[in-house]
């Protein structure tokens, strides 16, 4: 299910796994609008009962920013000095059931809580929850203390369920506080309480009202935080974002229940600060239930699973996400002196990366940022001061480590872990049993794996990571690594994102372990696979993941397309899969023998159908029809005894060269491909080329077989600098060209010569300045082409000052 560009603040959205914006924080949401997104951490410390302030008695409602280290210390004193019997948390009901987990000594944050439909498990939201989140610093309090706790908003049943996730402010909704709708573009909390300090930044002000303030009460600024967003409300009612009376009346709900089972004065309450206000409204139990009479509701499943800084951050997606999850990390960690620890950290990280950094530089750099903060009028240098203070100093103004800096400090790749008994789908159980076996742990840092396919360990792994990506769990993406072309080593470039466990959630309908799973998947996709491209990538896919259970099927398909269908394009399409399942099938020990004979069948009928299939194409199809060639070219040279194939494959070129009918692109390509396989000699070469290029020829004709000749990446440049009788064949009907063609036929020549090497232009363009008198294009000598016949003195004596330089010996005079 799509995500929506915006969704309600404090909330999560349905979206798939792979759509960063699914990710929620407690009250995660895509709207600026709430605290949730970049409200206030601590709000709104305050007592209230029945609506009204009333020092000493009633819940106590901390209004936080989701995310904020200013938050998370806030409620952590306000706790201790509170010490309720119940917290309530601002979550998904369902995950009532999950909070015992996070007092297990492997819940190592950032986690996420995860819902999803069980019928559709693309159908999922997050609740991420970092170290320095106020809901995880009040979840740990209560366990800590054995205080209870619930989760108070909208179950996530019914959050899946919407249709529509934004929600229509429809008549089932009434107005907002003291009847103002709250229509128009959505209020940012945080932006309006800067833009009335003075600030055009609202996390600078944010930073210095609340994150860099040392020295006082964490828990000061609630109270003054609260009435400003209880004036915000009546203000702007729900800021544009209908569906959070919904949830607010799930709230109040909630929070009734809390206060009769334990206490007015035993019930703490954290939630985005945005909701502070309206759980204080006087409202009755029957308007709240109204608000939530027929909710739509599905059937879900909840877990906690690992969550990524990276993923925290607002650059990735996350509406909800903050711009530097792991400098708020750090201050919220630092015991004290965080400038201090950070510069150490960055200067670390810039030495393990061989960038001469001394203590000196960190000295000077903290001093800088205190400058600068003095400078700027900050209480305490923030991300801004000491970002510019390790440019400056740390980086010597270049923005290139800074970059490093920024992405593994600023943001970071910190990967959480949950215990191993969360509740998971029995293919996420096995995909990580396999891990633990074959030692390959989900990391959250992009690295490279280089396998070796002869050893058994790396075998499997191999064979995990492909039937990963066949089942949509793309852990890993193949690379070139260090494997080249050979055919025993395999580059893979793997990253976990938190996603996948969606990913796996969904693929878990096809199974309950990893080959199970891929093997019925690939069995669905080979019965509806249209394209015999498809099928054949599929087999290669099968092959390489191992899958032989799964290959009879595929090859019946296989068979059954390739002899209905007559398109030569689609069967030149489809043999290099097969080529290269049949080499790395070798490899791996699989059984190829039906491969190989579907691999030959396409071969045969590719050599009888491709001549009249290249004949008066328009250029286009010739380019696309070129590329066809070319793959079928390199895949029967990785054919198995393909020798009998091969002539066939010399005679088919060989027509191509020769044909008139046939694009000039095309018979300029069939023979290079004859010369560069030693069917034709040079001189036969040269035959086809004059023909080519002979006066009678149309320029664009002419101008494309050039290009299918020597044109690309294929090493024709280098063919006409070590063969100038070429070049000058290519010279003289250069030089011959009308005026009034050459315009036309410029485009291509460009092209063509375009892809050669720098040096090679440069080459090509000091031969042909010479001229046909002094060694250039049409001046022939005899011995070898593209040598003189003898050597030449003056040439070879300009190299000996530079030689005698570099060995360091002096020039005999």
């Amino acid at each position: 299910m799509p995500a929506p560009a915006s969704a309600p603040r404090g909330e999560p959205t349905s979206a798939p796994a792979s759509t960063p914006v699914a990710a929620f924080a407690p009250t995660p949401v895509h709207s600026t609008a709430s605290a949730s997104t970049s409200a206030p951490a601590s709000v709104a410390a305050s007592r209230v009962r029945a609506g009204a302030a009333v020092p000493g008695g009633g819940p106590l409602l901390l209004g936080v920013r989701h995310h904020g280290p200013g938050s998370a210390r806030g409620v952590r004193a306000a706790l201790d000095a509170a010490e309720p019997a119940v917290v309530l948390i601002e979550g998904p009901t369902e995950a009532d059931a999950l909070v015992s987990l996070a007092a297990d000594p492997a819940m190592r944050p950032p986690v996420a809580l995860l819902a999803h439909a069980v019928d559709d498990p693309g159908r999922a939201a997050f609740w991420p929850m970092a170290a320095f989140s106020p809901e995880w610093v009040a979840l740990r309090w209560a366990l800590d203390r054995g205080a209870a706790v619930r989760f108070i908003d909208l179950p996530a049943a019914h959050t899946l369920a919407a249709a529509d996730p934004t929600w229509d402010d429809g008549d089932d909704v009434p107005d907002g506080e003291d009847g103002v709708s709250g229509s128009g573009p959505p209020v940012d909390p945080v932006a309006e309480l800067a833009a009335a300090a003075g600030y055009e930044d609202a996390e600078r002000w944010w930073e210095d009202a609340v994150e860099l303030r040392g020295g006082q009460d964490p828990a000061a600024p609630f109270e003054a935080l609260a009435e400003a967003m209880g004036a915000l409300r009546e203000a702007y009612g729900h800021g544009g974002h209908p569906r959070d009376l919904v949830r607010e009346a799930h709230m109040r709900i909630r929070l009734r229940a809390a206060r009769k089972e334990f206490g007015d004065d035993a019930v703490a309450v954290v939630c985005g600060a945005w909701h502070v206000p309206a759980l204080t409204r006087k409202t009755t139990v029957t308007a709240d239930r109204a608000l939530l009479k027929g909710l739509p509701k599905v059937r879900t499943e909840t877990t906690w699973v690992p969550w990524t800084h990276r993923r925290l951050a607002r650059r990735s997606g996350y509406g909800a996400g903050i711009a530097s999850p792991g400098w708020y990390a750090h201050l919220f960690a630092a015991p004290d002196r965080p400038v201090e620890r950070w510069m150490t950290r960055v200067a670390g990280l810039l030495r393990a990366e061989d960038h001469p950094v001394s203590p000196a530089h960190v000295i000077e750099a903290v001093r800088l940022a205190e400058g600068l903060a003095a400078l700027r009028g900050r209480p305490r240098p923030g991300l801004d001061e000491t970002t510019d203070a390790v440019r400056a100093v740390l980086c010597e103004g270049s923005d290139v480590p800074l970059d490093l800096v920024r992405d593994r400090l600023v943001v970071g790749d910190v990967l959480g872990e949950v215990p191993a008994g969360a509740p998971a789908v029995p293919l996420q159980r096995d995909l990580a049993g396999r891990q633990r076996t074959l030692r390959l742990k989900p990391e959250a840092a992009e690295r490279d794996l280089d396998l070796d396919l002869r050893k058994d360990t790396d075998g499997e792994r191999s064979r995990l990571l492909h039937r990963l990506r066949l089942l949509g769990v793309g852990w890993g993406e193949p690379s070139t690594g260090r494997s080249g072309t050979g055919t025993f080593r395999e580059g893979w470039r793997l990253r976990w994102e938190p996603e996948l466990h969606v990913r796996v959630a969904e693929a878990g309908v096809w199974g309950t372990t990893v080959e199970a799973a891929a093997t019925a998947r690939a069995r669905s996709r080979a019965t509806g696979a249209k394209a015999l491209a498809d099928i054949t990538a599929l087999a290669e896919q099968c092959l390489l993941a191992g899958l032989g259970d799964a290959l009879p099927v595929v090859m019946r398909a296989l068979a059954d397309r390739a002899a209905l269908d007559t398109d030569v394009s689609h069967l030149a399409q489809a043999l290099p899969a097969l080529a290269r399942a049949l080499r790395y099938g070798d490899v791996r020990g699989t059984r190829t023998t039906a491969l190989a004979e579907v691999a030959a069948g396409l071969a045969e009928r590719i050599c009888v159908g491709l001549p009249p299939a290249c004949a008066g194409l328009d250029p286009d199809a010739a380019a696309a029809m070129r590329e066809r060639i070319d793959e079928v070219h390199r895949a029967l040279a990785l054919l198995p005894g393909a020798d009998g194939l091969a002539d066939r494959w010399a005679g088919v070129l060989h027509r191509l060269a020769d044909r008139d009918r046939i694009p000039g692109v095309l018979r300029g390509r069939a023979a290079r491909l004859l010369l560069d396989e030693g069917r034709i000699a040079v001189d036969g070469a040269a035959v086809l080329m004059s023909r080519a290029l002979s006066p009678g020829t149309p320029p664009a004709d002419a101008a494309a077989w050039i290009d299918g000749f020597a044109g690309g990446a294929s090493g024709g440049g280098l063919l006409l600098v070590h063969d100038e009788r070429l070049l000058g064949l290519v010279d003289a009907w250069l030089t011959g060209v009308p005026a009034d063609a050459f315009t036309d036929v410029l485009p291509l020549l460009r092209r063509t010569f375009a892809a050669y090497e720098p040096g090679v232009r440069r080459t090509l363009g000091e031969l042909v300045a010479r001229g046909p008198g002094a060694g250039g294009p049409g001046h022939v000598l005899p011995g070898v082409p593209g040598f003189a016949a003898d050597p030449d003195p003056d040439r070879a004596d300009a190299v000996l000052p530079l030689l005698h330089l570099v060995l360091g010996t002096e020039v005999l005079v």
